[in-house]
Formats: structure tokens, sequence, C-alpha cells
């Protein structure tokens, strides 16, 4: 359950421009506004600082747990975590990509004593969370002009989280282990938009939102990013801003109701 706050946190760290939104990645300042190539195509890794808020309930038959971590709590539990989101234009048909793997352990010691019969009792827990969102896009750009683009999107977003649970149990020096695991998963259909304005020959704003769910995976999910993007050379710039993510789902005892926000930064490739 932790895991999967740091699971999103953990994208914090390995790179962001915005995880589970696949065309939220910004888009260099000289390259949108450019109509001379029929075709654009670019790859992002990025960095996403988020803290995670909500009620989590990883596990069928366990209980709901309210979560507030900040950036900094999340990554103390971080294993692994990568991102990256492709972009593509042909003409005016746009495309998008976006991909996040979070590997997180939660770790905690207990010990106590059994009054009758007095007996020592010692709880060594460990939680490893793995998640794995991808987002993909599809949509038509209704405006262009040089120094400004508009498109409307939709596609799907799917979620997979999965947890395993290790229990060492040792009571009076006899020890026992107990493990178990769980996973669960679903899809959300997803609307947005995408507008793009050049501020200057290398910087550029760009803000993108979606909504989805609609009862069709989740209860309902939305997310807003907004950058500054800053054009280094015709294939590379950098980015940054800032992304929110909401997400409301439960389903058959599953609970992942949560917030994550935070700053973002990334930096992108273009061919």
């Amino acid at each position: 359950m932790r895991a999967s706050l740091a699971v999103l946190a953990a994208a914090t760290l390995t790179a962001t421009a915005l995880g589970a939104k696949a065309s939220d990645l910004p888009v260099p300042a000289q390259n949108e506004g450019e109509t001379e190539r029929p075709w654009v195509l670019q790859i992002t890794p990025y960095v996403w600082g988020t803290g995670l808020s909500g009620d989590v309930s990883p596990f069928r038959r366990g209980p709901t747990i309210g979560i507030k971590k900040s950036f900094s709590d999340v990554i103390e539990d971080l294993d692994f975590a990568g991102f990256v989101n492709v972009w593509g234009r042909y003409e005016r048909f746009v495309f998008s990509a976006d991909m996040l793997y979070v590997s997180t352990t939660d770790s905690k010691v207990v010990h106590g004593t059994i009054p009758r019969p007095p007996l020592s009792v010692r709880l060594d827990a460990s939680i490893d969370t793995r998640q794995f969102t991808s987002t993909l896009q599809a949509g038509y750009r209704v405006i262009e002009t040089p120094d400004f683009t508009f498109d409307v999107l939709g596609g799907v977003r799917f979620w997979h989280i999965s947890n395993d649970v290790d229990l060492d149990v040792e009571v009076a020096g006899q020890k026992r282990r107990i493990s178990y695991g769980e996973d669960f998963g679903w899809v959300d259909p997803v609307i947005g938009a995408r507008a793009f304005l050049r501020m200057t020959e290398k910087l550029s704003l760009q803000a993108q939102a979606d909504v989805g769910g609609f009862g069709g995976g989740s209860n309902s999910t939305w997310s807003v990013l907004a950058t500054a993007n800053y054009t280094m050379t015709d294939h590379l710039s950098v980015s940054a801003g800032y992304k929110y993510l909401d997400i409301n789902y439960e389903d058959d005892g599953h609970v992942f109701d949560t917030t994550m926000s935070g700053p973002v930064i990334g930096l992108t490739y273009r061919f």
C-alpha cells in the first residue's frame, strides 16, 4: 500500500514530465511551431518530484489506509523507477505514449512481549510494490499556426499494481516466515487537449489536461500539466513545470484513491 505511494513518488526520482499521461511531455519551443516537416518524433526521459496523499488498500481483504507522503518520504522506499514519453506527429495527426515503472520496498520491525506466559515477540515485515502505468493517445491538430497549436486527444491509460508481503515472526526464539502476494489492474478511457505557445525563438509554454475513467475502469481520473520549455539545439530541449494527477479507483476490495502532484523536469530529444 505504502509501496503504491512510493511507486508514484518514485517516479519523482527517475525522470519526469508527467507520468500517468502519455502526451504530457513538453515540446521544444521552436519544434512544434514548425510546419515545413510533415512528421515529428521526440523522446523524453523525465523526473517527477511528486508527493502522494489519499486512501490505499492494495490487498482485497486488507484495511484501507490513509496516506500523506512528501517526495522525500516516498523516495526512502524506492528500489527502481523509470519513465519515458514518446510524442509523434504526422501532418495534423498526433500520437503519444507514456510509460512508467516503479518498484519500492517498505520494511518495518516491531518488538513486543506476550504477558501470559511471558514471551518475547519480534515481527519483521516488508512490502514489495511494483507499478506499471502506460497511457496511449491519438488525436488531431485542430489549430496550427507558426506560434500556436491546439490538439484534441483520446485514448486509454493502463494500470497494473502488484504487492508482495513477507512477514518474519519470531516468538520465544522460534521463527516462521509468511509470504503473500496479490496484484490488480484496470484500464481507463481518457479524453483531453494539448496547447503549445511559442514565446520567443527558444522559449515556449505548453499545457495539457485530460479527464477519464467514467466508471469504465476507475470511478474518475484527471490530470493537468503545465511546462516552460527551452530549446538548446535543433534536437535537444529542456522543460520544467508542474503536474497534478488524481485517480479514484475502487473495485473488488482494492482501493487506490490518491492525488499526486509536484514539479516536473524533462529532457527531450527530437528526431
